[in-house]
């Protein structure tokens, strides 16, 4: 009888840097790496070179930024798309790791590998939880995730691109999405800091108005999601996402939602992430390359166990 061992990747593929990480088959992480995202070349070959480290590996799982395409049915599935990165643009990401690794790849969004970590670290707490995780960070967007799927059709959600109502003395701000200006992502998202107020969000302190604005425009976002999906929680993460912020949404929530429907305690519905060390991403990826391990072993012959 041969026994293996279990070794699975994760990459958190951000638009500022990577997250590589190795971890066995209880989830425990045993290395990690942090690549700068700068060209394809540069940044998955660096990437490849961190896995390659580990012949054990099974599978890998890579929750990148976006826009990708997740059609297995389409010509340019596992690609990144129509991104701001320009030089990302139309990236054969999965065919580049998979050529080179030679092994299984999950490909999902960044905030799908988020979702998914919170469901593995809560769902024996609160009976397989519907959830929405929602990234607010250099872009922004969410995934959400139901009876242990995630919930998309043809392609991966963009909330991230909601549009919204503008707060009355946010008027002139035209908004840095180059797309819609005035949708969820070109309003709250980390660089608007720099682009209202002339300095980086890490310098503006808690007590500024600026935050009241961007947790009316979160709020909305918040009583979005909770008409359309209803969840037990809907979760925020990123650089955005104070304690601070988030009580500030709280507020903003309830007098937007006016108690419709019951969502229970708002410190309980609109939360920080449970897993520490900004980790839901590479939990999720563990998780899903470890499902994927399986799916591929059980298409084994019974001369290749």
């Amino acid at each position: 009888m041969r026994f293996l061992i279990m070794l699975l990747g994760s990459i958190e593929a951000g638009g500022t840097k990577f997250v590589c990480a190795v971890g066995d088959e209880n989830f425990n992480e045993i290395d990690k790496k942090i690549i700068p995202t700068t060209t394809p070349a540069e940044t998955l070959g660096a990437s490849i070179e961190f896995f390659k480290q580990y012949p054990e590996l099974t599978a890998l799982s890579i929750a990148s930024f976006g826009p990708i395409d997740t059609n297995p049915a389409s010509e340019k599935y596992g690609y990144i798309t129509d991104t701001p990165k320009v030089k990302w643009q139309n990236c054969n990401f999965v065919g580049t790791m998979t050529d080179a690794l030679n092994i299984p790849v999950y490909w999902t969004t960044d905030v799908n590998g988020s979702v998914y970590g919170e469901y593995v670290n809560l769902k024996d707490k609160y009976d397989n939880p519907a959830l929405v995780y929602y990234t607010l960070g250099t872009g922004v967007g969410a995934g959400a995730i139901q009876d242990g799927r995630f919930i998309g059709g043809i392609s991966t959600p963009e909330m991230g691109h909601v549009r919204l109502q503008r707060h009355p003395v946010d008027l002139n701000f035209t908004g840095i999405c180059p797309y819609h200006h005035d949708c969820l992502e070109g309003l709250v998202a980390g660089p608007t800091f720099k682009a209202r107020l002339g300095i980086s969000g890490e310098d503006v302190p808690d007590n500024h108005p600026v935050w009241d604005i961007m947790a009316y425009y979160v709020a909305q976002a918040a009583v979005q999601v909770t008409a359309i999906l209803r969840p037990q929680k809907i979760i925020f993460g990123g650089s955005v996402s104070r304690p601070a912020f988030l009580e500030r949404v709280r507020k903003q929530f309830a007098m937007l939602w006016n108690d419709y429907l019951p969502v229970g305690s708002l410190d309980e519905y609109i939360v920080n992430p449970s897993v520490p060390g900004n980790g839901s991403a590479t939990l999720g990826n563990f998780a899903l390359a470890k499902h994927l391990t399986a799916k591929a072993k059980s298409h084994q012959t019974d001369s290749e166990l």
